[in-house]
């Protein structure tokens, strides 16, 4: 009984906090009356997107081959003892 009211207590408690924090998130901020256009806004610091992106895919690229050799390197050794293996059931077999 206890465990049903608690169960019953935190329900409501989450409900309550989930319909209230979007009503205090959509509020405006303090001093702004409505929609102010983002070309009438301060202008603040920015860097250009290219240097990023292209670091971004050269990371990407560099890890994919990395994976890929690593793969590659794996499946030699893997080969490499097949081929042992039907050296040696070769020479042991009547």
């Amino acid at each position: 009984m206890i465990r049903r009211s608690l169960m019953a207590i935190s329900t409501f408690a989450q409900t309550v906090v989930l319909t209230a924090v979007p009503v205090v998130a959509f509020q405006p901020p303090p001093g702004q009356d409505g929609f102010v256009p983002a070309k009438n806004l301060a202008q603040t610091e920015s860097i250009p997107a290219a240097p990023l992106l292209v670091t971004a895919y050269a990371f990407i690229w560099i890890a994919a081959i990395f994976y890929l050799w690593t793969i590659w390197r794996r499946l030699n050794k893997v080969e490499a003892d097949i081929r042992a293996l039907e050296r040696t059931a070769k020479r042991t077999a009547p």
